[in-house]
């Protein structure tokens, strides 16, 4: 409201240092490469510079520790891990059991993940390079629909909107390496266009191959425009030859024809068929609610554990709204007020008034059917969360920067006052990032939701498990951590996860039943290790020796003996449950 009366009632004040500071980035934004350059510079630079106030975080969400079983396997040399003896212990959410124990998402995240690990020791590196990486990509993406200097500007509106503060990079769920596929997509097509390059198509090819390792469906929806514009364009204006526009297309097809067999490849490792994508498994064992809102719901699962049928269930409440004569238009405007706030915030709100001109304008005509096509997909979706809209971020920006070239040009009653508010905008996301960087200092509390949506909130979300989770590792020997939830326990608040190779792995975790009982086969596994029960529910969160009473059936003192006896390698161990079952048979 302040801007806005003092663009109405004095607009010319500070025009000499904006015009200033107008110059100064006009000469960096001709040089495209260093804006490029500088742009990816500031996002790592100074997201790191934050990290005593605004540390590496620790995970929280399902997805998270799906996609860090991931990065540890990937960085283990491995694409997937066997399924382990006592796996229905260890089920968890958005992680496939059989026919190998892997995460069921595709592996572009977790291969970042997995750099951050093998480069830096952390996998939050990979996300932290991969948000500079994207910034970049959006500036170079800009500059092929924009004058240089709006690109620049936009550009550095993505690092202060997507690589400071938002769960992009800080979190591990992703959204940057989708918005770099589609990146390199969007921007190599005009480009393809005017000059028809070798380099143009190969970076295109390199970004769809990402989308496809990332947002499959999402990157179909962007990548169906982009051929339909590029086989119009062949017919109609291209002005080679056919032959010379095959030949220069041919190293961006051959960059395609050798990605698909590797992925096929990773679909027969992990979950069996090369036909078989990722999530079809894991969504066919637990789900009940399909993702797409024309589908129809599956027969509801016997889950071994309440909590899972709470998630499951959670799901289906949400997907039978949204199918609903009210309930679909209330999850379109809901949709639309997350990408609204998520990409824009409060400070570039203002812009959005000169959309009705913007979306008139030719320049972004392609974007605006493009745009049209994506949400039409999305819409859908029986959910949304901002690392859906990632491909096409790069095509927001454009949309809204063309909207800010025209509030920059309105003068009501002859007054510059959009051109004040132009220039005000950067300055309000600096004073907004300073605010929320100083949150956490002064105490003040941003919650998690749902401002996610704008940046990434204060609360100490994932701290709780990863305190108990040092204090298990600071023991000596190895660990076994029995979770025990109570009935309310929320099913977002997930504690069991566990390493790639967890037979090897320091602490284990694993579930007790419902009924507060713990197999006497999982502890006959892991006789060498320590038991504790955790409980998560408590305040705060409570370790203790675990009750031997507890188990299911009765630990026989036989087998018990039995089981020390024999050898503790993890093929042994394994070899050694399946002889004790079979000698209880036999007893």
């Amino acid at each position: 409201m302040i801007t806005a009366a003092v663009a109405f009632c004095w607009p010319r004040v500070g025009s000499g240092w904006f015009s200033l500071l107008e110059r100064f980035f006009g000469r960096l934004a001709r040089r495209r490469g260093l804006s490029v350059f500088a742009v990816g510079f500031a996002a790592l630079l100074v997201r790191l510079a934050m990290i005593p106030v605004l540390p590496v975080p620790e995970p929280f969400i399902h997805d998270e520790f799906s996609y860090l079983l991931a990065s540890e396997t990937f960085a283990s040399g491995r694409l997937t891990n066997s399924t382990h003896p006592m796996w229905p212990h260890f089920e968890s959410f958005h992680i496939t059991q059989k026919p190998s124990y892997m995460s069921m998402y595709f592996p572009a995240q977790g291969l970042v993940l997995a750099a951050g690990r093998v480069l830096a020791g952390h996998p939050w590196y990979g996300v932290w390079l991969s948000a500079g990486l994207m910034c970049a990509a959006i500036c170079w993406m800009l500059q092929g629909w924009l004058p240089p200097g709006w690109a620049l500007l936009g550009g550095m509106l993505a690092v202060m909107r997507l690589a400071l503060f938002s769960y992009w990079v800080n979190g591990y769920y992703g959204g940057a390496v989708a918005a770099i596929g589609g990146a390199l997509v969007l921007g190599a097509l005009p480009r393809f266009m005017r000059a028809v390059k070798v380099r143009d198509g190969v970076l295109m090819a390199f970004g769809v191959v990402m989308l496809a390792n990332s947002r499959a469906y999402e990157g179909v929806l962007l990548c169906v425009p982009v051929t339909f514009a590029l086989v119009w364009w062949a017919i109609t204006r291209a002005r080679l030859t056919t032959a010379v526009l095959l030949r220069r297309m041919m190293p961006a097809a051959a960059l395609l024809l050798v990605a698909a067999p590797f992925m096929a490849y990773y679909n027969y490792r992990v979950f069996g068929n090369v036909f078989t994508l990722p999530y079809q498994v894991n969504r066919a064992t637990y789900a009940v609610a399909p993702v797409f809102l024309w589908q129809t719901p599956r027969p509801e699962p016997v889950y071994r554990y309440k909590v899972f049928r709470d998630f499951y269930t959670w799901e289906l409440e949400t997907f039978q709204s949204a199918r609903t004569v009210a309930g679909f238009p209330d999850r379109i405007i809901n949709k639309l007020g997350i990408v609204v706030f998520f990409f824009c915030g409060i400070a570039l709100i203002a812009p959005l008034m000169m959309l009705p001109w913007a979306l008139r304008d030719r320049r972004v005509r392609f974007l605006i059917i493009a745009g049209g096509v994506y949400g039409a997909g999305l819409s859908g979706n029986a959910w949304l969360f901002p690392h859906y809209v990632a491909p096409f971020a790069g095509g927001l920006y454009v949309i809204l920067l063309q909207a800010m070239r025209h509030l920059r040009l309105w003068r009501p009653g002859r007054q510059p006052s959009g051109l004040f508010l132009v220039r005000a905008i950067p300055v309000i996301c600096l004073a907004l990032a300073a605010v929320r960087l100083c949150a956490g200092p002064l105490g003040v509390t941003v919650g998690r939701w749902p401002t996610m949506f704008m940046w990434y909130g204060t609360d100490p979300v994932g701290r709780d498990r990863a305190g108990i989770l040092a204090k298990l590792e600071s023991f000596p020997g190895g660990q076994l951590a029995i979770v025990r939830y109570t009935p309310d326990h929320t099913s977002f608040d997930e504690w069991v996860y566990n390493a790639a190779d967890i037979d090897k792995s320091k602490v284990v975790w694993a579930r007790e039943s419902d009924a507060r009982r713990v197999s006497s086969d999982l502890l006959r596994y892991f006789h060498d290790r320590t038991v504790w029960l955790v409980e998560p529910d408590s305040t705060p969160p409570k370790l203790s020796p675990y009750p031997m009473q507890n188990l299911e059936p009765p630990l026989d003192t036989s087998l018990r003996v039995r089981s020390t006896l024999l050898a503790t390698s993890p093929n042994a161990r394994a070899r050694r449950f399946d002889q004790d079952k079979s000698w209880r048979a036999e007893q």
